[in-house]
């Protein structure tokens, strides 16, 4: 997100309309497992500090969105219970707006960095984050209130907020935060600019596209101590672009994944009543449909997938992929996405591809 942001940055020099935030934020964990039901002892509470630019339509995506806002924040969250310690978070995020600018619905990507993470001697309580440094996403509705006084305005509303380390490094339960939350804003400069509004066409003529993309990460078993071990992903599908902002998807997943295959030797050895074998095949194969959100060249990748090739019963064979994609040209794009089944994640994928 820091890139993606960046190069808006250098695209939009023609309006200069920046505000900052502040957000006290409390709430709950939420019981999403029940492997963490342990780690429900107190109520968070942090803050959220944005840093924001407005958008006025010099671009077609801006008025497709109807003029979001882009910007930086800060989230640091303490859940109030040592053995979780504190989570403190850097992102990228947008704004959407809603009921002529009055409420907002804010989604941040980023990196966080918890104080006291899994140890097998010292915080052994701690499955839910295996690592200090996390994959995080916070998800804000407020309500606001701008130029109350001055340039100063106010904002209340829910908020979301997830720390997972995409299984990187086991345990990895993670956590979901719901919060409530009310803050402050205030605008560097009386708004000038005038929001530009140009007649649109509403049809986008593309033929059907095919698409070849490799994955890869480093991801664990679940059982502890069996090491982390790299996974590949190869992918071919197509596409058909509907809309401008939509684009449908069909096609197929080969996974390459080596964790498995030491689980499965684990467990064959160390639970012999079991009905794991040993020689059971590691690979797995899959088909997916999906649909990509385009926010000028980012997307938003959503995919629903089930193995046809499943020698293993590992999660069950439904499986689901979201994530960005950036295309750095028509026809190459590079993609971070998360595979998870249900709640349960899998691993964090990076990818390359090429769209023909």
């Amino acid at each position: 997100m820091f890139f993606l942001t960046t190069s808006f940055v250098f695209s939009q020099k023609e309006n200069k309309d920046f505000f900052v935030d502040a957000n006290y934020f409390y709430g709950t964990i939420l019981r999403h497992n029940k492997d963490i039901s342990h780690l429900v002892k107190a109520h968070p509470d942090g803050f959220i500090l944005g840093f924001n630019r407005k958008t006025y339509g010099n671009e077609r995506w801006q008025q497709e969105y109807n003029y979001p806002v882009w910007g930086f924040s800060f989230v640091h969250q303490n859940a109030n219970y040592d053995v979780l310690g504190q989570n403190y978070g850097l992102y990228g995020h947008f704004n959407f707006y809603f009921l002529k600018r009055n409420l907002f619905f804010r989604i941040g990507q980023g990196i966080a960095y918890n104080t006291n993470p899994f140890d097998l001697e010292t915080n052994f309580k701690n499955n839910a984050y295996g690592s200090h440094l996390l994959s995080s996403t916070y998800l804000l509705l407020n309500y606001s209130k701008k130029n109350l006084f001055k340039n100063f305005g106010v904002q209340a509303g829910i908020a979301l907020v997830h720390y997972s380390n995409g299984n990187f490094k086991a345990p990895n339960s993670s956590t979901n935060a719901f919060t409530l939350n009310v803050g402050v804003q205030y605008a560097f400069a009386d708004e000038t600019s005038e929001y530009i509004s140009d007649s649109l066409p509403k049809k986008i003529s593309e033929p059907i596209k095919y698409n070849f993309v490799l994955r890869g990460g480093l991801n664990e078993s679940d059982y502890l101590n069996l090491g982390q071990h790299p996974f590949f992903v190869v992918s071919a599908f197509a596409d058909k672009r509907l809309t401008y902002k939509s684009t449908l998807q069909f096609g197929a997943d080969f996974f390459y994944l080596p964790f498995l295959k030491k689980e499965i030797e684990y467990l064959s050895i160390a639970f012999p009543s079991s009905d794991v074998e040993g020689d059971e095949d590691f690979k797995r194969v899959g088909i997916f449909a999906g649909h990509e959100l385009h926010i000028n060249k980012l997307a938003v990748v959503s995919q629903i997938g089930y193995y046809v090739y499943y020698p293993y019963d590992f999660e069950g064979r439904t499986y689901f992929r979201v994530g960005l994609k950036y295309y750095l040209t028509d026809k190459l794009f590079s993609a971070i996405t998360l595979k998870s089944h249900g709640a349960k994640v899998e691993g964090v994928e990076f990818g390359v591809g090429i769209r023909i």
